[in-house]
């Protein structure tokens, strides 16, 4: 159901440079955020029942620790690793695949990278269950996901059916994360950094999800799919330097 997009062999060398340069940069971040980063960790949690059903949990007990600094550097880390796959060894199958209306290279990569995002931004709103953290990875996984689904069976003008569906899955976790950040029955608020990151990478995701929609409906110079692959790849760093530093500041600065 993909369409055919012209690749020159121009833009397939432009291309296959901006990757290895971008994922240059998201590696370099990663390492000075290692570097620089205080040893802050935030636990993960779980109450068990000590009883049939219906009895009072235990109090939540942690289950383990996870470095907010190696878990910035993980989304940064796996972003410069895919770069680095399409630049190196997957260049053939990703020019390919581009010339077909797709990247399902990228779509793999966001479904993990931009989860690692979200459960950093839940553990930073408080959110430290494991079985919720679990489930926010799984349904922007599950979210991501259907952007390829997407890409690979409508065409440009065609149906939005998985686009929309992403949607819905998608909204699951800012919905969650908002309501720790309304901390309804609490006077104690989230300190100032955690709404600028909330704020902040909502309107990255959303951008991200814009740049779909356009690409599907053909407007303007999203018709072209190489224009979206462009902005798709400055628009991930972009969200992926934001929230790091966003962090570092807020929590891991020394």
């Amino acid at each position: 159901m993909a369409s055919t997009v012209e690749v020159t062999d121009t833009a397939a060398k432009k291309l296959r440079t901006y990757n290895w340069i971008m994922g240059g940069l998201h590696a370099v971040q990663g390492v000075v955020i290692l570097l620089l980063a205080t040893s802050f960790a935030l636990p993960v949690t779980a109450s068990f029942l000590e009883g049939p059903p219906g009895t009072t949990p235990a109090a939540p007990s942690t289950l383990f620790s996870i470095s907010v600094a190696w878990g910035v550097a993980a989304f940064l880390f796996l972003s410069a690793f895919f770069h680095w796959v399409i630049a190196g060894v997957g260049n053939h199958r990703y020019i390919d695949q581009l010339r077909r209306g797709q990247n399902q290279f990228r779509w793999i990569e966001y479904s993990l990278s931009s989860s690692i995002m979200i459960v950093l931004i839940a553990l930073l709103t408080g959110i430290s269950n494991v079985a919720a953290l679990i489930a926010l990875f799984g349904v922007n996984a599950g979210m991501i996901m259907m952007g390829a689904v997407q890409e690979r069976y409508e065409k440009p003008g065609g149906s939005l059916w998985p686009f929309w569906l992403g949607c819905i899955l998608g909204i699951v976790p800012w919905l969650a994360i908002a309501l720790y950040l309304i901390t309804p029955g609490s006077d104690t608020n989230p300190p100032g950094f955690v709404y600028g990151i909330f704020f902040s990478l909502f309107i990255f995701f959303n951008i991200f999800a814009l740049v779909q929609f356009l690409q599907y409906k053909q407007i303007g110079r999203w018709k072209n799919y190489l224009a979206g692959e462009n902005f798709y790849i400055l628009l991930s760093l972009l969200a992926k330097s934001a929230l790091a530093w966003q962090v570092f500041a807020g929590t891991l600065a020394g």
